[in-house]
């Protein structure tokens, strides 16, 4: 493979550049295909654009009437096809060459819509595993033409001879390796099997397998016996359906929950999308199985679905999708973004199909993939109005869909954060009021999207506010008789910017109930900030943005036996410690992350309680 000429020539002269194979191939191997193991795809890639010019030449010619055979046998490996073949020109175009342009070459871009290589580079590939490439090809296009032979070594030379008609007695051409010793992984006979299996199942030529022992891997082994099972026909819809499921099992490895048929005319594309049957994390996107006419371009390819898709995996075949250069994804283009826009339909229309007519694998699916119905909601206004109903969201009823809280709750309170809502999911609960968590991912913005589908549903953030005024207050003269305790327990705790209050409240079991936002939390650290940045630059600045900082309130529980007894306490650092250790707890039943000062406080005011307790009893 002449890569070295150089130009010599006085000072200024045009020089041609050099071109180091073994460094070309380094590039190749490390940085344009992931793996050696490509090397057979290239050849059998080649073999099939060879049959594809074969047939155009003879289109009346049976389907089956031309194809590929392998041989392996741990010594040689090689892949001969019943294709085009080559002319001596040819051989000097296209095997001797890289990036020369040639009026042939030119000619066969334009066809290039017919073939699934599109780079010409594929053939040193196999300097990959091998340190020679022979190659004898004889050309269909010329009645009577001669064989030519090629060999190409790693070190950048090759030689052409032209040998008589006999030495290849049909058209075609057949490719010859011999491996190197370190390339045995991946040279021999059950690999290249294996591989031929893997990238050339759904090919629509023949194509066999010889490893020379006469076993069942023996003369004529099928690679690719069966079509693709979405073109072959089936005595049903239900033995269609069941053999489209046990393909994706079997190629995917796993049970799917359902399977939809992918069917694209305009760009050749078949398939199946097989629905995963559990949860993957929100994002995760995970490869497809694309082949190209039938060979294996991807199992990695996420570029064919849109990210909100990922409840899926695809196995398709495509007529019109570019691939590219290494041949192992695809090229984004215009053609890439109509498949995956035309894609994405097809899934919406089995969701809407399944909230038609199939509500049990509408619950399954939703059980599983609710999340990736609330990402494609939010900006799906067609599935958030089929959908939205359906969707499991946690409320003060229990994990259960906003149709069936929306029957008991003309007005929906909806909580900004899952520590919100775990501080009133109770209080809220025995008070009657319809509350949601509005903490994940989606769930705030969805169900403030509600009255769009159910008009007479009025939802509102909750409010601190709001679930105070649902709390009964407690009569004068109780209040009365706490007021000395809370003027001690609001002392002990305003280094928090805590209030007190004695309310009356249901469950009788609560306590305390703390209630504190995440917006109040900040503005108060903004405040903190401002006092001790105070006469500075960043003491303007946040002297500027300061607002009267809201405070936290802790509600004690007069229906609570431990509250009524410690209001009564007549002990003054007693009554201050009862007071700590019921906002410690209180913060701890809120879920949220506590401060310094609050652990400190937790441990402290537990310890002074343990220690006057056994004071006490000794």
């Amino acid at each position: 493979m002449t890569l070295h000429d150089t130009a010599t020539g006085p000072a200024g002269a045009d020089r041609t550049f050099q071109v180091d194979l073994r460094g070309l191939v380094d590039l190749l191997s490390h940085h344009l295909y992931s793996s050696p193991r490509v090397y057979l795809r290239e050849l059998m890639q080649n073999a099939v654009d060879a049959l594809t010019a074969r047939h155009g030449l003879e289109p009346a010619a049976p389907a089956d009437a031309f194809g590929i055979r392998l041989y392996a046998d741990g010594s040689v490996v090689r892949v001969e096809d019943d294709g085009v073949g080559l002319t001596e020109a040819d051989v000097h175009t296209f095997l001797a060459t890289i990036g020369r342009s040639s009026k042939r070459a030119e000619q066969l871009v334009e066809q290039r819509g017919d073939f699934i290589g599109q780079f010409g580079i594929g053939l040193l590939s196999c300097f990959l595993v091998a340190d020679e490439i022979h190659v004898l090809s004889r050309s269909a296009r010329i009645p009577d033409a001669p064989a030519v032979e090629w060999r190409g070594r790693g070190d950048g030379s090759y030689t052409v001879r032209t040998l008589p008609a006999s030495a290849r007695p049909r058209p075609g051409t057949t490719v010859t390796l011999t491996p190197r010793a370190d390339a045995g992984e991946w040279t021999r006979p059950t690999q290249v099997h294996s591989l031929a299996r893997h990238f050339g199942s759904l090919l629509r030529h023949p194509v066999t397998f010889d490893d020379g022992t006469g076993g069942t891997g023996g003369p004529g082994a099928p690679v690719n016996p069966e079509v693709a099972p979405w073109a072959r026909t089936y005595p049903t819809p239900g033995a269609r359906s069941r053999a489209l499921a046990a393909y994706g099992e079997e190629v995917l490895g796993f049970t799917p929950l359902d399977t939809i048929e992918l069917d694209l005319p305009a760009v050749g594309l078949k398939g199946i999308a097989c629905v995963l049957p559990e949860a993957v994390p929100a994002g995760r996107r995970h490869g497809h199985r694309v082949h190209v006419k039938g060979m294996l371009l991807s199992e990695q390819a996420e570029e064919i679905l849109p990210e909100w898709a990922f409840f899926v995996r695809c196995v398709v075949d495509a007529e019109s999708l570019r691939p590219t250069a290494s041949r192992e994804s695809l090229y984004e283009d215009d053609t890439l973004t109509a498949v995956r826009d035309a894609l994405a339909e097809r899934l919406r229309a089995w969701i809407a199909r399944a909230a038609a007519s199939d509500p049990d694998l509408l619950g399954r699916f939703l059980q599983a993939h609710h999340l990736a119905v609330k990402s494609l909601a939010v900006h799906d206004d067609e599935i958030l109005r089929m959908l939205l109903p359906w969707l499991p969201f946690e409320t003060t009823d229990g994990h259960t869909t906003l149709d069936e809280f929306a029957r008991t709750h003309r007005t929906v309170l909806v909580t900004s954060s899952v520590e919100e809502f775990r501080q009133v999911a109770a209080i809220a609960s025995a008070a009657g009021l319809g509350v949601v968590n509005g903490g994940y991912t989606y769930d705030r913005e969805l169900v403030h999207r509600l009255p769009e589908i159910r008009p007479e549903v009025t939802v509102a953030d909750l409010d601190p506010a709001t679930l105070t005024a649902h709390l009964d207050p407690v009569d004068r003269e109780t209040e009365l008789a706490a007021a000395a305790y809370l003027a001690l327990a609001r002392d002990a705790l305003a280094v928090f910017d805590c209030d007190v209050a004695l309310r009356t409240f249901q469950p009788a079991s609560a306590p305390a109930l703390l209630v504190d936002s995440r917006e109040a939390r900040h503005e108060r650290t903004r405040s903190q900030l401002a006092r001790e940045q105070e006469g500075g630059l960043w003491g303007d600045i946040l002297g500027a943005l300061r607002q009267e900082a809201p405070r936290a309130q802790l509600i004690l529980n007069q229906l609570n036996p431990l509250v009524r007894t410690a209001v009564a306490i007549d002990e003054p650092e007693l009554a201050r410690t009862s007071a700590e250790a019921l906002y410690g707890q209180a913060a701890l039943l809120s879920r949220r992350p506590l401060r310094p000062a609050e652990s400190s406080l937790i441990n402290r005011s537990f310890l002074d309680l343990l220690a006057h307790a056994l004071r006490k009893d000794s």
